[in-house]
């Protein structure tokens, strides 16, 4: 990453290693034993990472976790519908392209389960859904436009490092909370970056 040679540099945007604190956000606003459900996509690049990260949990007993997969949007639909017959304490949304693209639809189906969710993106958030735990993707771009602007003025990709993000933030709504019949602990309050009335 510090030296990526060839024609390509960036930002790193992968969020997957985040999802241990986002497990831990789920767990805080539904605490209890019941499993928390992570919705995985199997054929996602991320997929490998968040399964591992889940598995880390597996040995905390507040941790307890269910995989559900989806990896078309059919499937996502067949995934929460399986939520009907079984009892979770919160929903993390893994990261994954497709379910950023199917936000309105994943945020339509976690309201209609009635379970707290935590997602990967603000976007989820500012559509409804109740907490986020990501990388600012507003920065990341400005940050991309810098590197477009160094490599039109001469540097080669090659010695540009890959960074990671840079910035990350923890958005909370608490319109879907209400709706949830949640109250939030002022100590998870106190950690967001932005809370949504």
């Amino acid at each position: 990453m510090p030296r990526p040679g060839g024609n390509a540099t960036g930002i790193y945007l992968v969020t997957a290693d985040l999802l241990v604190k986002r497990m831990e956000f789920a767990r805080q606003v539904a605490p209890g034993t019941s499993p928390i459900t992570l919705i995985n996509n199997p054929k996602g690049a991320e997929s490998d990472v968040q399964l591992q990260e889940a598995k880390g949990l597996s040995s905390d007993n507040r941790f307890q976790t269910r995989i559900l997969n989806a990896s078309t949007p059919a499937e996502i639909d067949t995934a929460f519908a399986t939520l009907v017959h079984t009892k979770t304490a919160a929903l993390v949304i893994g990261s994954d392209p497709l379910f950023f693209s199917r936000r309105d639809q994943i945020v339509a189906l976690v309201r209609r389960a009635g379970v707290p969710a935590v997602y990967d993106r603000r976007e989820y958030v500012t559509a409804g859904g109740l907490m986020s735990y990501g990388p600012n993707l507003a920065d990341a771009f400005v940050r991309l436009g810098l590197y477009a602007g160094k490599i039109l003025k001469g540097a080669r990709p090659a010695e540009l490092p890959v960074e990671q993000a840079a910035r990350f933030e923890f958005v909370v709504n608490l319109r879907t909370a209400k709706a949830l019949g949640l109250t939030l602990p002022p100590s998870l309050l106190a950690l967001a970056d932005e809370v949504i009335e």
